[in-house]
């Protein structure tokens, strides 16, 4: 029998206790973790409530309500015009994307004919958003992973983007130019010059970009294997964008279901090829938005190839007013499906105005996500799926 005197004494120099009672059953407790609403990795504020047993995440349910501001009900009080500064404000990083969503809706329901110069102005500019929203996400998804410096590289190349709308339409984030009927003004002189040598610039940038983050091991450890959605999740899910593109699935409204003039415009569609792991994994996600932008490099240059004269935005009447009728538009947000359904009863004003956010739909998926992972999986999977509370929230 050890004495007290020399159990504590063993205890102090680290050494091995004596004999253990293996018929105690020993059980660890679970506890419920708190991440966000002002959590540095939650791209905003979300709330995740996680619960843990130890480093181990058993389960995790969205909190979302933080950031509504009833936008739909807002649809439901302004004129159709008066309400493109709102569609800014949903997913703030992609406004030509929403303020066209919104636009194509309008125009459908009330039987605009849009001029095909505002049409390859309309694409030009959304997939110059497009960029910069990837950019965005690539960088703030290396802050997420522990890596400081793509940041830096991406919020320096996203300026030159911003300068571009400055000089399109006087805004760099807010930009309400994509409007009823085409675009607010036309494009001011040398402006596709400048951006075609943005692309120039930019595109060899991506490359860099890829030696910098996406191989890095570290990195490719943090996230390969990571968060994996299967087909079967995405279909019962209803992903869209890059989540359901990062499993395999070629899902693309600009090529399925071609709106505007992208059925004249030639680009590929980029899937994920469980290349560094398993097919849908975090990596895969990840991997998918770096090479859309060179798609959207291919976009641009052929949008200012082929941009034609004349009217940039079609004649409407000051106090437009929109037949009785309902309809249901989606475009390709840079996320994902983006969809307008608006119910008119004749008048300016919309009856009902109902929003599908991508990001929204997508965070759906996060509960089977984040399910036996370890605690620092959890903001892998959240920044993979690249959530814009604004949007989710509305």
């Amino acid at each position: 029998m050890t004495s007290p005197e020399t159990q504590s004494r063993t205890l102090a120099y680290g050494l091995a206790p004596g004999p253990v009672d293996e018929t105690v059953d020993v059980r660890s407790e679970e506890m419920l973790i708190n991440m966000g609403p002002q959590h540095p990795s939650t791209h905003g504020v979300l709330r995740i409530v996680l619960r843990t047993d130890g480093e181990v995440v058993l389960g995790a349910v969205p909190h979302l309500g933080y950031l509504h501001r009833c936008k739909e009900k807002i649809g439901e009080n302004l004129p159709y015009v008066q309400y493109i500064g709102y569609t800014d404000r949903l997913d703030y990083l992609s406004a030509m994307n929403n303020n066209m969503a919104w636009s194509m809706a309008v125009e459908k329901l009330a039987d605009i004919e849009v001029p095909i110069r505002a049409e390859y102005i309309r694409v030009l500019a959304s997939e110059l958003n497009r960029i910069a929203s990837h950019l965005v996400s690539f960088g703030t998804y290396g802050l997420d992973m522990g890596a400081f410096t793509p940041f830096l590289y991406a919020f320096r190349d996203r300026e030159y983007v911003l300068d571009l709308f400055e000089q399109l339409c006087g805004a760099r984030l807010t930009l309400s130019y994509i409007n009823i009927g085409g675009v607010t003004w036309d494009l001011p002189p040398l402006f596709l010059e400048k951006v075609a040598e943005f692309c120039d610039y930019f595109e060899p940038k991506i490359d860099e970009y890829n030696e910098l983050l996406s191989f890095n091991h570290i990195f490719v450890k943090r996230t390969a294997n990571i968060g994996v959605t299967s087909k079967d999740q995405c279909i019962r899910y209803a992903l869209s964008g890059p989540m359901i593109r990062g499993s395999g699935i070629p899902l693309d409204l600009r090529r399925d279901r071609p709106y505007s003039v992208y059925d004249r415009l030639e680009f590929d569609v980029i899937v994920g090829t469980g290349e560094r792991g398993t097919l849908g994994d975090c990596w895969d996600r990840y991997w998918v938005k770096m090479q859309e932008m060179k798609q959207c490099i291919r976009i641009i240059r052929q949008c200012i190839d082929l941009m034609p004269e004349g009217r940039f935005r079609a004649k409407l009447p000051r106090n437009m007013k929109v037949p009785a009728g309902e309809v249901y538009v989606e475009a390709e947000n840079p996320r994902g499906h983006l969809g307008f359904y608006i119910e008119s009863q004749g008048g300016p004003i919309p009856y009902r105005v109902k929003v599908r956010g991508p990001s929204f739909v997508n965070l759906a998926v996060t509960g089977e996500l984040c399910r036996n992972v370890l605690l620092a999986d959890v903001p892998a999977i959240i920044g993979s799926i690249d959530i814009v509370m604004g949007e989710v929230d509305r």
